[in-house]
This record gives C-alpha cells, structure tokens and sequence, in this order.
C-alpha cells in the first residue's frame, strides 16, 4: 500500500483512492494449494506405498484445498477499501458484493493480528471496530492480508483521523512501556488449571477423529508393546503412572501456551489515548483499548496462582466488542507476580497501588459464611448418597468407602467455603467501588463510579431467610454487571448511595408506619 493509497491526508482529502490487499496473498494461497501434494509426497515416503486409497486422498485433499484458495484469490482480487475524512469504506465480493463502511468518529479499536502464514510472507489482518456489544458485521471491518509496514501506518492515521473529527486529541510522553515481558514470569505458566484439561481434550479428539478414520491406537505395534510391559503391574501403580505422565504433559502444554501466547508481551500508552497490548509468538496480536473508556480493572487470582503469589489484571473498558471478544482482547498482563499486577493497575488507573487490595474491604455477615457451610454440607451429602445407596445393594465395602470419601469431601468443600466467605469485601476507595468474590478464582474489582449506570437486586429464598441479597452495579464495560455478594439491606443500600447517590433510593419501598411501630 503506497502512501497515496492511505486516503485522507491532506493532498488526497477531496477523491481518496482505494487500496487493495497485498499481492504477496498470491503466495500464501498456492502454499496452501501444495500442502495436500507435500502431505501425499510425506506418506509416500515413509510408507512407499501409492496405492489407491491413497490417490483417493490425495484427490479429495486437493479438491478441498483448491476451494480454500479459489475463495482466497477471488477475495484477493474483488476487495478494495479506502479511508476518507468521514468513514472507513470496504466492498468485495464477485458474486455476492458487499459494501461496508464505519464511520471514522466511531472506531473504538483498531488491532492487528499476525499468523503463521501470514508472517511468513510479511502480511498481518488489521481489524477496525465500534466496540458495539452485537456481533453484527456491520460494526467491524477486517483488512486480511496487507503489510506489516502498511497496517501499522494505516492503524496510525485512523486514530489521527478519528481524534481530528472528535476534536481532540491526547498528547503522550514517551516514558517507556507501563510493563513488558519478564521471563522470569515463565514460572507461572505451569500453573494454568487448563493444562490437565486441555491434554485430555486434546487426546479425546485424537482418538475420535483416529476412530472415524476407522483406526484404532490400542492396536499399534507400540501400543502393544506398553501393555505387554505394564500389563502386570498392580491396578494402583498403573494409575498412578498415568496421572503423573498426564500432570506431566498438562504443565508441557501450559508452560508451551504460555510462550506462544506472551512472548514479546509490552503494553503501551499511545498517542490518541490508547492503550496498547502486544504478545504472541506465533499469533501476533496487537490489541488497542481506548483509555477515556477505561472503567476500572480485574484482579484475578485462581488457585494456584495464589499459591505462588500471582495474579492477572483484566481492564474493565466499554469498545471491546461483543462479551466474547471482550472476554479475548481485555488483558493487560500475563500472569504476573501480584505486587506487578497491582503495579500495572495503578499505572492504567493513574490511581495508587493499594487500590485492588483486599484489606479493608468491608466485611460480609456471618450469615454469608452459613450459607456457603450449608452449601457445601448439601453437595457432600448428595454426592456421598450415590455410592453409599449403591453400596446398601451392592456390598458395605462401596458404603465403607462411600463414607470415608464423604468425610474426606466435607472437609475440602468446608475449606473452600471458609476460603470463599474470607474473600468477600466490598467498599469505596476514591471514585472506585471496590468487590471481592470468589473461591477457585479470587476476583477483586474496581469499578469506577462514572461507570456505574444502573443497580441490580437479587435476592433467592435462601438469601431473603438469611436477611442478604446480591447488589449488581450494572456497567456498559467489561462483563456488564459486577456484584457484590451477601450483603444486609443496610450494608448494600448503604453501598449503593456512597457509590451513586440518588440512583437507587428512588426505587425503594418504604415500610408503613404501622409496621414499622410493630
């Protein structure tokens, strides 16, 4: 993309030219077209063996991927866009056109992302959105397969346009990133609750697209061979082995995510009041979130995080898109030491570190502490009733041991209970309202009060017998509703009017007289 080909500038205002994506595209499609060929060339040579069924394959493959790079080419050719001093305009399409156009005042992100292929032939998607909540097309435009030099020159005079017809713009000095990447901060990788997970999913799927295929992995030469080997050792030995070589690949596969994911991590503070989020290895992603919609942050600690004092800081902005893309493009770091996190947190808020500390939260009522024993004494007792009603049929033996697993279960179900009552908090720190909740992940909140448009009651049975409800400051940012949980009428309304005064007293039912003298 020349620099004509960027409308928009001063000399181009009145009759922009369209630009059209890179023709290195070309490239990137016929490596998509002799990857079936290599495959097949692949095979051949470990198997030496060309027989039908493979030439079959090798012609269905070919198909396939000849469609892919059909579609490729016929977008390479038919899309154009251009940027002028009002919208952002995108047609494409032979057969079935289409034309976009986003209004520049309104592009609330402009991000770039970078895959394998694409870097390999210096090419990267520059994504432009609203950051409206509706997954609608109407409200992004994706530029798939321009330079890398032409998207971050593009990125820059959008935001230079869109300030223009705002009319404003924010001046930065240029004192350094806020954070980048620490590898001491690779110890954390492991420490993913995914890891186990996402080795089991992996395998599941292994196996089932392997049994479609209509082969079975239990009948390998090598598979064999391991059952041949370990087929007499005790039953409790066997699982043992297995979970440690699960453990083992689950901690290979987070630590190996956590490089692809954060490597070259950097967050910036930008000209035109941006903030800016760079990470990935081979994904590149470049993610933009405006600073004048910031409404607060997220400190989440799951468990083993918190066992290694760490942590991860989420913002709490409006423009990022629908709750899954927000859910996607709302990190600000890696999993980091705590004091590192709390660091960061105060730079984007430019407020002082002790912000998203839990101590001095206000505390919950001991009747939240009973209904989080309570809960956990109804799941033990329903999940120890299976195997000691099984056992009353079957043989005391599963009774036995039905038992022993109950005991054992209410004491863990009772320690996350404890662990979950004394993470509950709530207050205000300046113009943040302040919420912690959580057991398998700690979450503490700082909602600034500008963000807070409305408030949310909840209140089940249980929660009206005990005297609590859950007050929800509903936001246009971040997961839409933050709540605060287990809190008396006093303690929540009181919460309600320092945060916001006046929003919620006009919606409260005052008690009769008579009642209130009964």
């Amino acid at each position: 993309m020349s620099r004509e080909t960027v409308a928009g500038t001063a000399e181009h205002a009145a009759r922009p030219e369209w630009g059209r994506l890179n023709s290195r595209l070309i490239l990137v499609n016929l490596a998509i077209l002799v990857a079936p060929v290599v495959m097949f060339l692949a095979d051949l040579a470990i198997t030496g063996d060309a027989g039908l069924q493979a030439l079959i394959t090798l012609g269905s493959l070919f198909i396939t991927f000849l469609v892919v790079s059909g579609i490729g080419l016929m977008r390479l050719f038919t899309t154009r866009y251009r940027v002028t001093e009002h919208s952002v305009e995108l047609h494409s399409g032979l057969l079935f056109r289409s034309r976009r156009s986003i209004p520049v005042e309104r592009i609330r992100s402009v991000d770039l992302t970078a895959n394998p292929v694409h870097r390999l032939f210096g090419l990267t998607t520059l994504s432009i959105a609203t950051g409206e909540q509706s997954a609608s097309a109407s409200h992004r435009l994706a530029l798939d397969g321009i330079s890398k030099a032409d998207a971050v020159e593009l990125r820059r005079r959008l935001i230079e346009a869109r300030d223009a017809r705002r009319g404003y713009a924010v001046p930065v000095e240029d004192d350094g990133p806020i954070s980048e990447l620490d590898w001491s901060w690779l110890r954390y990788g492991p420490l993913s609750v995914w890891g186990v997970g996402g080795v089991l999913i992996a395998g599941a799927s292994v196996y089932r697209t392997l049994h479609e295929l209509k082969v079975d992995p239990l009948k390998w030469g090598f598979v064999k061979d391991l059952e041949h080997r370990f087929g007499s050792v005790p039953l409790w030995y066997g699982i043992l082995a297995s979970l440690v070589v699960l453990v083992v690949l689950g901690i290979a596969g987070s630590t190996a995510t956590f490089v692809e994911s954060w490597s070259g991590y950097r967050l910036t503070r930008e000209e035109g009041g941006m903030f800016r989020v760079r990470r990935g290895l081979l994904v590149t992603r470049s993610v933009s979130i405006e600073e004048r919609r910031m409404r607060g942050v997220e400190l989440v600690e799951p468990i083993p995080l918190r066992w290694a004092r760490a942590a991860k800081l989420n913002a709490v902005a409006s423009g990022l898109g629908s709750l899954d893309d927000n859910r996607k493009r709302r990190m600000l770091t890696p999993p980091v030491p705590r004091a590192e996190a709390r660091r960061v947190a105060a730079e984007v808020l430019g407020t002082d570190r002790s912000l998203v500390l839990r101590a001095g939260l206000t505390r919950h009522p001991r009747a939240a502490l009973r209904r989080r024993v309570n809960r956990a004494l109804m799941w033990t007792v329903l999940i120890t009733a299976v195997p000691v009603g099984l056992g009353l049929w079957l043989g005391p033996g599963l009774v036995r041991a039905g038992l022993i697993g109950g005991v054992v279960l209410l004491l863990v179900l009772l320690a996350f209970a404890v662990d979950a009552y004394r993470t509950l908090g709530h207050g205000m720190r300046g113009r943040y309202l302040l919420t912690s909740s959580g057991t398998f992940a700690h979450r503490t909140v700082a909602l600034r009060q500008e963000g807070i448009i409305g408030w949310k009651i909840t209140r089940t049975p249980f929660q009206r017998r005990a005297g609590l409800f859950t007050l929800g400051a509903t936001t246009a940012a971040g997961e839409g509703v933050y709540k605060v949980h287990d809190v008396t009428d006093a303690q929540g309304i009181a919460l309600a009017e320092q945060a916001v005064p006046q929003l919620l007293l006009p919606f409260l039912e005052r008690a009769p007289r008579s009642a209130a003298r009964g």
